[in-house]
């Protein structure tokens, strides 16, 4: 899923700017397609996203014959598990540029000893780590501020993101707006009603809770909203609670669409996105939501603060409250043109910042001064 949807079209933008790249991640659907899609290789390597000491030797052991084989350059990892694992091999096998994107940081909500050894493993990832990548400004802050790492290794490329968004892609159609009317067909959302779109993983630390709450109280009053639920339930991970699992699939007007290859018609068939997550790095949706014209309610937290800008392209609240949540819903419900006002603003914003080529560039002039210079890890 990091492949498909964190780093798309990354990999082989590289491979065309003349780099041999190779992919490394768990097994699971559509390797065929990515593999196919990016022109490079891939070795599937099982990862845990959870906390298996044993299962993470036996990664570490297998990427480090993977990287005596290849002998790579580079190493470049994504997510806790992966840099942690990938960035120990690399140090072991010496590879000379090893590096890190910190996309987000589960310690953040963590507590007593599982943040205590989160903090060990991320610290541990950073020392491993040539240079570490905050995908925003304000997760660099956070990561200094903590003193997990060492500044003079830390750097945001471009303006922030791990991937930027291609716009072109994500762009109004026909053809979307047709699949977006067939949508709304087959979850029986009226026309005229008002959509308000989640679009992640369902679990607790993304506000589902708080968003099917503030949802159900606003609905009895606006009874022509709707609440469209795109993304898979991670219920080994960090559940929702049973009240809250069964409003989801009990009211009338909240639709479960799981998880979606292409979400694209379902930004096209909502109105506002709803995401108010308790931590992130840099939330991708908010960029993809902003293409679409749709102004975003998000919490005040790295990535999402920088993406929006509160009165200008959305919302900002507080994480994990329900009302501030509540009163921005029925804001952008009971003013029609302040939210168009916010919408109309949204691509633009996008657009100028974030657009994938500008950061896949950015990111591969990094690697051509690293690779020229190749100064050894204990100078950096």
């Amino acid at each position: 899923m990091s492949l498909e949807k964190l780093l798309e079209g990354q990999m082989g933008y590289m491979r065309g700017k003349g780099m041999q790249v190779t992919m490394i991640s768990s097994p699971g659907p559509r390797l065929d397609e990515i593999v196919k899609k990016e022109g490079c290789p891939h070795i599937p390597v099982p990862m845990s996203r959870s906390i298996t000491p044993l299962k993470d030797l036996g990664s570490l052991v297998r990427l480090i014959i993977i990287f005596r084989k290849l002998r790579p350059d580079i190493v470049h990892t994504h997510t806790p598990k992966a840099g942690l694992v990938g960035m120990l091999a690399a140090r072991c096998c010496r590879v000379p540029i090893r590096l890190h994107t910190v996309a987000g940081l589960p310690l953040m909500e963590a507590k007593g000893t599982k943040r205590k050894l989160l903090l060990f493993t991320e610290k541990l990832t950073y020392i491993c780590a040539s240079r570490v990548y905050p995908n925003s400004h304000k997760m660099r802050a956070y990561i200094e501020d903590q003193k997990l790492c060492s500044p003079r290794k830390l750097k945001v490329i471009g303006a922030g993101s791990s991937n930027g968004i291609d716009t072109t892609y994500f762009s109004p159609t026909q053809a979307l707006a047709r699949a977006a009317s067939q949508i709304r067909n087959d979850f029986h959302i009226p026309e005229d009603a008002l959509v308000f779109i989640f679009i992640g993983r369902i679990v607790r630390d993304k506000g589902i809770q708080e968003t099917v709450s503030a949802f159900v109280s606003l609905q009895k009053e606006h009874p022509h909203i709707h609440l469209l639920l795109v993304g898979p339930f991670e219920d080994d991970l960090d559940p929702i609670n049973e009240a809250c699992r069964k409003e989801m699939n009990n009211h009338p007007s909240i639709h479960i669409a799981g998880y979606q290859g292409d979400v694209r018609p379902y930004l096209m068939a909502a109105n506002v996105l709803v995401f108010p997550s308790y931590r992130e790095g840099w939330p991708n949706v908010v960029m993809q939501a902003g293409c679409f014209h749709l102004p975003s309610i998000v919490s005040n937290i790295n990535g999402c603060n920088e993406i929006i800008e509160d009165g200008r392209n959305g919302v900002i609240i507080p994480a994990k409250e329900v009302e501030p949540l509540k009163d921005a819903m029925h804001l952008l419900i009971t003013d029609p043109v302040y939210r168009m006002k916010l919408g109309q603003a949204s691509r633009e914003r996008i657009t100028e910042h974030y657009r994938k080529e500008a950061i896949w560039e950015a990111l591969h002039q990094e690697y051509r001064l690293l690779f020229t210079t190749q100064q050894p890890a204990h100078d950096l």
